[in-house]
């Protein structure tokens, strides 16, 4: 994914006035642009429901070696698909959508069975630093692979580094840490945690978690925050390039500090999210999420009125920087209220990831039909920033750090409710046999029975 969103610029080369050898020139309008981008964006959708299914029932290690075969085949193929049309390379972004829709599903799987609660924060900043570390790898690759070799061998490395940390992921993980880690760490693994999350029981109350607004104000922040996010590493190489006037190799190497910063940032505030014992966990959960989607709400609102381009660039690391310190506030809620069902929580982050790869083209495709205008990005960053300020009021107000009512939800509690309820209308109908009503007086509490025996008892103590 990070890979095209480089080497649309090498892929065409008229873009800058450097020459790129031995590449295939294929000049994509921005509705063709939009497209690519949202064959990725339908493969996520497509594949995150059935990702966290497959997740729930086996586990990770086996399902997310699926995903990456997916991804080392699709990304292996794009040279050729690009070079047969718009819909096949089209058809093989898709397939790269589904791959990737595995991943987040994948963190909360990992962040449930591994993570203890008092160091979630730390888990998911590291786990979630993904997309900056690709970028940090992929960017000056791409430009000095594109100026040298031409951009298809930049997928063709990809591919066989992916097949190597893929296979490595099967080789190393395991789904239960009892297998391979001492009795004392698992105890600090379990430490708070209800027999339910321990077990991680393949049930989930999917509609109970999805009315809970506390999880939804969470999903909304992430639309926000990680909408920007996917904003700045879909589009900043081509602002660079066309706006600031940056050159492929420069604009290679200048998108590393960014998510650089990111991660820098990310990891310090789910460090010290987890470490910091002086004020409430709602009060840090609240106090980082401010830290991110504030700034950056602003340095948005400035970023299209600058005309300097270094001081653009300056303004791009700034936002990438603030936007690391999420795990500390709404990601960090999100598996704090949720506990053993975290996992459906952050794959469905995941989906929110997907809306967002539809709605940055979106935007841009409404605000700018000529990459090189100032003027029309700035409409697009407005709104960006409009909506990261207003998300985080709202968190403010819905935050907290106790589970959700429906942690207490499980297959048991459930099959047991049912039973009640079934036991309630034979009741009622008359038709239930004396075992049956004995059975339920010995199942409920019955104010009028427990008094009669109250006075019974009193009598005979007399």
């Amino acid at each position: 994914m990070i890979a095209f969103n480089f080497t649309i610029i090498c892929m065409n080369q008229n873009s800058t006035d450097e020459t790129i050898p031995n590449a295939p020139v294929h000049k994509y309008t921005q509705t063709e642009k939009s497209t690519l981008i949202w064959a990725v964006a339908v493969g996520s959708i497509v594949g995150t429901f059935p990702f966290n299914y497959f997740y729930t029932q086996h586990g990770g290690r086996f399902v997310f070696l699926i995903a990456g075969l997916i991804s080392i085949v699709s990304t292996a193929l794009v040279p050729l698909a690009a070079s047969l049309g718009l819909w096949v390379f089209s058809a093989v972004r898709f397939f790269q959508g589904l791959a990737f829709s595995a991943n987040f599903a994948g963190i909360g799987v990992v962040v449930s069975r591994w993570a203890p609660l008092s160091q979630t924060g730390i888990f998911l900043s590291f786990l979630t630093s993904f997309v900056q570390l690709s970028s940090i790898i992929t960017n000056p690759i791409a430009g000095i692979v594109c100026e040298t070799i031409g951009w298809p061998y930049v997928y063709y490395f990809h591919a066989i580094a992916s097949a190597c940390l893929f296979f490595s992921w099967f080789f190393f993980y395991l789904d239960r840490p009892e297998q391979i880690v001492s009795t004392r760490e698992i105890e600090n693994i379990h430490k708070d945690k209800t027999q339910a999350h321990i077990n991680m029981d393949k049930f989930i109350p999917y509609l109970e978690i999805c009315k809970n607004p506390v999880i939804l104000t969470v999903w909304l922040n992430a639309l926000a925050e990680i909408g920007a996010s996917v904003f700045l590493l879909t589009y900043i190489p081509t602002y660079f390039n066309n706006v600031l006037k940056f050159g492929v190799a420069e604009t290679g190497f200048l998108g590393v500090l960014p998510p650089m910063m990111n991660i820098v940032f990310k990891i310090t505030s789910g460090y010290a999210s987890d470490e910091f014992k002086l004020k409430s966990e709602k009060f840090k959960m609240i106090g980082f999420n401010s830290f991110a989607l504030v700034p950056s709400g602003l340095l948005y609102l400035v970023l299209g009125y600058v005309k300097s381009p270094w001081a653009g660039f300056g303004i791009t690391v700034a936002l990438h920087s603030f936007l690391g310190a999420n795990c500390g506030g709404f990601y960090k809620c999100g598996t704090l209220v949720s506990r053993q069902y975290s996992h459906f929580v952050i794959a469905n982050i995941q989906f929110i990831k997907c809306i967002s790869l539809f709605a940055a083209p979106a935007l841009v495709a409404i605000f700018v039909r000529d990459d090189t205008s100032e003027e029309q990005w700035r409409h697009t960053f407005f709104v960006l920033g409009i909506l990261l300020l207003t998300t985080n009021t709202l968190f403010c107000f819905m935050a907290t750090d106790q589970p959700a009512e429906f942690t207490k939800i499980t297959r048991q509690s459930k099959e047991e409710k049912k039973e009640n309820k079934e036991q309630d209308k034979l009741l009622e109908s008359g038709e239930a046999g004396s075992d049956a009503k004995w059975a339920r007086l010995k199942t409920e509490k019955h104010p009028e029975v427990e008094e009669s025996l109250s006075n019974t008892t009193q009598l005979l103590r007399r």
